[in-house]
């Protein structure tokens, strides 16, 4: 009998790409492993400077992260994002955001007998943060039905993984305006900001979106992909003080802590623009390069107006979209990870060096 948390969660879903990894992996020219968005790209100077600078830590670091931390964090919401009336306390660092999306019903209550909402095509933790929670997961994309789902608890995703649709701003206030109606806080992943192609991502925490009030809403942040420094375990939540607040104090006796080390790296690198850009100009090239290849090789792109990912379909089944891939030897992610709705899409990722993105596009074209 399974017991615990455990024998309510999933398979682990990469799992299951063991047959099509070996696939990929016997092509003479080598695996182009574009299945998952871990960054290949240095982490960037500045960042590991700071780190190493602040590696003499003998004692605990706060939960709340430092002053200089905080100020950091507000001074990039409010610069990049146009975030207005953040305070000290409507911000808190966190431990890479896989785990705040993970345990963030559990932290705010929203339990057996609430119901979270996530989207229909979604990054997997948002179902299993509800699963561990013992919460009843409803995926939905439109703000309309909260009235009668009246959840406790919604994410919302632009740039969205894995499809990379970004939500426009009269759509976000659409999602504000419902969850306030209902009572309920509105968490925005904003994890893939940095990346908007087609169209300008826009957070939450902005006036324009909020109406010039923090209440009930949260915009989740990160450093892994902005600063190539997914290693480093860095993210942050801000929003409403009062949502903040009770995470900080549950966080506190969990002992859910960034290190001191990370914290300081995490000042320099959001205090630091330059090499977001540069980083922007490298998936940039390598979205040049795959887009025309695999449409060239009968995918159709749909959505992926930001992120780091291009979401394609052939019109079949995912799997068999995976497996025509591997026998080029490139590894993608089939839709079905991310729900029923993705089941005839497969998500390649540009987090892949030059040469390799270059390979998988000269094989998509030969393919032809």
């Amino acid at each position: 009998m399974s017991r615990g948390p455990a024998g309510q969660l999933p398979d682990f879903p990469w799992d299951s790409l063991d047959a099509a990894r070996a696939r990929a992996a016997a092509h003479p020219d080598g695996i182009v492993d574009l299945s998952v968005g871990t960054p290949v790209d240095p982490t960037p100077e500045v960042g590991r400077r700071a780190l190493a600078d602040a590696a003499d830590a003998p004692g605990y670091p706060t939960t709340w992260g430092t002053p200089a931390l905080r100020a950091a964090i507000i001074g990039y919401l409010s610069r990049r994002w146009g975030a207005e009336g953040l305070t000290d306390a409507g911000v808190l660092p966190v431990v890479g955001t896989k785990e705040l999306v993970a345990l963030l019903p559990t932290l705010l209550g929203v339990g057996a007998g609430s119901t979270l909402v996530i989207p229909t095509t979604a990054y997997p933790t948002y179902d299993v943060g509800g699963r561990l929670a013992g919460a009843t997961v409803v995926p939905c994309d439109d703000p309309s039905a909260l009235v009668e789902l009246r959840p406790g608890l919604v994410w919302i995703n632009s740039p969205a993984n894995p499809h990379g649709a970004i939500l426009p701003p009269e759509r976000l206030r659409a999602w504000v305006d419902a969850c306030r109606d209902v009572g309920a806080v509105l968490a925005s992943d904003e994890c893939y900001g940095e990346f908007g192609w087609d169209a300008d991502p826009v957070s939450v925490l902005h006036p324009d979106v909020n109406g010039g009030s923090l209440d009930g809403l949260l915009a989740v942040h990160s450093l892994s992909k902005r600063s190539n420094a997914a290693g480093y375990r860095a993210g942050f939540v801000a929003g409403d003080p009062d949502v903040v607040r009770p995470l900080l104090e549950v966080r506190k006796h969990a002992g859910l802590m960034v290190p001191a080390p990370v914290q300081a790296a995490m000042v320099a690198l959001l205090d630091d623009q330059a090499h977001v850009e540069e980083q922007r100009a490298r998936y940039r090239r390598r979205r040049a390069l795959m887009r025309p290849a695999l449409t060239a090789a009968g995918y159709r792109i749909e959505h992926s107006e930001g992120s780091l990912y291009l979401w394609c379909t052939r019109d079949e089944d995912c799997r068999a979209s995976v497996d025509h891939l591997a026998g080029l030897g490139i590894l993608v992610a089939p839709g079905d990870f991310y729900g029923e709705a993705g089941r005839r899409f497969v998500r390649v990722a540009l987090t892949a060096d030059d040469e390799r993105i270059s390979a998988a596009a000269r094989r998509l074209l030969a393919s032809s």
